[in-house]
């Protein structure tokens, strides 16, 4: 099937994904305050991978299973599992010390860094439509940073970790796009989440033995969420688009995971969105579809 034909497919799974991991922000946000953050992010992901390799190797729900030459397990490894590792730590880290909402904010600035990349990369010209959508969401991502920069009771470190988030998740999107050229969707979420998982787990299990780790069945059960809906649902759908649609479009759907993450935030952890979230958010989003054009 040719991707305009799949296009409504493609559309209608990356929003079920933007609702997932609306709810999957929300409950990192909860988990994170009684879990270190790189073992969250570790044991989710190498959960889900294995989760989803096993189904790879044992379904044909997602076509025969291709076997990775020794090349593209090295790519895997480090264009794969080592930037997704790296996007983890910023963004639970991150969730440490902001909001959920105000997180997922950041990431919706992702799609015109995309823009920018690809303009650079391609040696094309920066047209003045995009650069005045670079400019829209800067001052988005200006508007969450200002009060942390200006009032000191406010830490400034979990808004540098969201704006870092934001950024390497744009890398991690383009990364998967490029090995999606030789593998499906489904593959290249469950290799590069394992192994992203393994990039981690000695830096959580230094974690756990310096904090400890509480155990119950709500932290369970919130984990559980995060591996099966937040881990190999919504990133095999995202993957899936990559496979078909250029990075900055798929990126395009990062803008409404702000507004489910409010959602959930709102009513699983009675979270309300702060005035400059929704100035913010017209900034950017606005910016996000300007760079579409």
């Amino acid at each position: 099937m040719s991707a305009s034909k799949k296009s409504p497919v493609l559309a209608a799974g990356l929003l079920l994904a933007v609702v997932l991991w609306g709810g999957n922000n929300t409950a990192t946000k909860w988990l994170v305050g009684s879990w270190p953050p790189v073992w969250t992010g570790g044991t989710r992901f190498l959960g889900a991978g294995l989760l989803l390799l096993l189904l790879l190797r044992v379904t044909t729900w997602f076509g025969p299973y291709v076997t990775p030459t020794r090349a593209m397990n090295r790519q895997l490894w480090w264009r794969g599992g080592l930037s997704l590792a790296a996007y983890i730590v910023a963004f639970n880290g991150a969730l440490r010390f902001i909001s959920a909402s105000h997180m997922a904010l950041y990431l919706g600035a992702s799609p015109v860094w995309a823009v920018l990349w690809e303009a650079g990369r391609d040696r094309t010209a920066l047209r003045p439509s995009r650069l005045f959508a670079a400019l829209l969401a800067l001052t988005g991502v200006g508007v969450l940073l200002w009060p942390a920069l200006v009032t000191s009771g406010l830490d400034v470190r979990g808004e540098l970790l969201g704006l870092a988030a934001s950024g390497l998740w744009t890398n991690y999107s383009r990364q998967s796009r490029q090995l999606a050229a030789t593998l499906d969707g489904a593959a290249v979420t469950a290799h590069t989440m394992w192994r992203a998982g393994l990039w981690l787990l000695p830096f959580g299990l230094v974690e756990v033995m310096r904090s400890g780790l509480p155990m119950n069945r709500h932290l369970l059960g919130v984990q559980a969420y995060c591996i099966v809906a937040g881990g190999v649902v919504a990133f095999g759908l995202w993957n899936q688009a990559l496979r078909y649609w250029p990075t900055s479009r798929v990126l395009l759907f990062n803008n409404l995971i702000p507004l489910s993450t409010v959602t959930w935030a709102y009513f699983c952890l009675g979270e309300a969105a702060t005035p400059t979230f929704w100035v913010a958010l017209l900034f950017i989003g606005t910016g996000v579809v300007l760079g579409q054009k």
